[in-house]
């Protein structure tokens, strides 16, 4: 009794695979390239809009509200959307997560990376944003802190008041 040949028929369909995965992965989103995402635009000092239409909010810092739909614009909010809008609007940006990756409004929370610069912690360096530290999203707190007392005594973006 003769065995039947299934060797061409298998080598058939690992090549279609192979090319099935190739061309899925040459579809990926333009706005997305090597675990960088393109800032569509600023929405606010701590939140933005990414170009594949992800809101991202920025863990562990606050600044003053500009958008919000019940409370007027805060002192130094125009100052921080603009200092965050210069930071990373029309550029590449890195997210790293947290343990909470999402919160009540079902924007994705993230630390925000452009190069080797550290959104978030410059936010707050520079007296644009406070501390904000929500559980179990605790991994820089330390950080922030630290740079919040050194803007306050240094009269800082909202601390120079």
């Amino acid at each position: 009794m003769k065995t039947p040949k299934i060797k061409g028929p298998v080598i058939v369909v690992g090549i279609a695979l192979l090319a099935a995965a190739l061309f899925t992965q040459s579809q990926r989103h333009p706005a997305v390239k090597e675990n960088l995402y393109l800032v569509k635009r600023a929405i606010d000092g701590d939140t933005i809009l990414l170009a594949t239409n992800e809101r991202v909010r920025y863990i562990g810092i606050n600044t003053p509200e500009t958008k919000h739909p019940y409370k007027a614009v805060e002192y130094f909010g125009r100052e921080a959307y603009l200092y965050n809008k210069k930071l990373v609007e029309g550029r590449w940006v890195r997210l790293e997560l947290d343990a909470e990756k999402r919160d009540r409004y079902k924007r994705l929370l993230a630390y925000v990376y452009v190069g080797d610069l550290f959104v978030n912690a410059k936010l707050v360096e520079e007296g644009y944003a406070q501390v904000y530290t929500v559980p179990p999203n605790v991994k820089y707190q330390e950080l922030f802190l630290k740079l919040q007392r050194q803007a306050r005594e240094n009269k800082k973006g909202l601390w120079g008041r």
